[in-house]
């Protein structure tokens, strides 16, 4: 957004996804899966700030709120920049980045962080690409960031990249989403997984009546990372309960999530990161 050469300060808020289920279908020659799974969208956000940098630097970063480790400038936010510095020749910036969603839980926030990023700098700096054509872009950086490009509640297969925009609205329940102090390594977890076509689609079940998707909707990944974590199971149990409708792991882990018909109270230990829809 240029205002007399100059451009206002941008800001946007990257919000995290749950999975509505999640089968592994299949093995891929090129070693990734074929799965399918519901892509539903949170109000658990992070926060993206670009302003102009005074450096001559091409970019300067910063990262706060829960610590990342790692080389920063291999942030999915800066590999989102990439994408568009390779070809458009954009101002010298800084990008601040205010992690509050949690890493490694099966959330999604680098790949809604770096999809963010593609947006805000079209927008920024009125690059005038479409949903379609950034989908793409974000295809590149990781499997399902291009969800983040719609970042509307929908149906997805291939490697997690091909979407089928559904209508799911779920606002009036409850939602409560628990992760404990450590995450399961996707590779890991993808590791332990017999791949195996379900009997029901994914597209069909969540058109069923909540209280159905408990003895229909299934993630794959629970059976094998609840026996090497059995404390995600642990959780997933008390959150049944506590009253849950429908509880479930998201992704690979190593969150849980339920939703409940009213608000409840919870009580998980304190190390523990806890999150309602309440909280907003």
């Amino acid at each position: 957004m240029y205002l007399s050469g100059k451009y206002v300060i941008m800001i946007c808020f990257p919000n995290a996804k749950i999975n509505l289920g999640l089968n592994i279908v299949s093995k891929r020659p090129d070693g990734y899966h074929n799965l399918e799974t519901v892509f539903y969208p949170i109000n658990l956000k992070d926060a993206l700030e670009i302003t102009p940098c005074k450096m001559d630097v091409p970019y300067r970063f910063q990262q706060l709120g829960i610590p990342i480790l790692g080389d920063p400038d291999t942030n999915l936010v800066i590999k989102a920049y990439n994408l568009f510095a390779e070809h458009i020749n954009i101002p010298s910036i800084e990008i601040r980045l205010l992690k509050t969603i949690p890493f490694g839980a099966g959330l999604g926030g680098g790949s809604s962080d770096a999809a963010f990023m593609l947006s805000l700098l079209n927008k920024t700096f009125s690059l005038g690409f479409s949903i379609k054509e950034l989908s793409a872009m974000a295809a590149k950086i990781g499997a399902d960031c291009p969800f983040f490009s719609y970042n509307k509640p929908a149906f997805a297969t291939g490697i997690g990249d091909k979407l089928e925009l559904i209508a799911l609205d779920l606002s009036t329940y409850y939602f409560v989403l628990i992760k404990p102090d450590f995450s399961v390594p996707t590779k890991d977890a993808y590791s332990m997984i017999t791949p195996c076509k379900p009997d029901l689609s994914l597209k069909k079940i969540v058109k069923r009546p909540i209280t159905e998707w408990k003895t229909l909707m299934k993630n794959d990944f629970e059976v094998p990372v609840f026996k090497k974590y059995p404390e995600i199971q642990k959780i997933k149990q008390q959150l049944y309960d506590y009253g849950a409708l429908y509880a479930s792991m998201s992704g690979s882990g190593s969150s849980v999530y339920a939703f409940f018909k009213d608000p409840v109270i919870v009580s998980f230990p304190n190390n523990y990161f806890v999150w309602t829809n309440l909280e907003l």
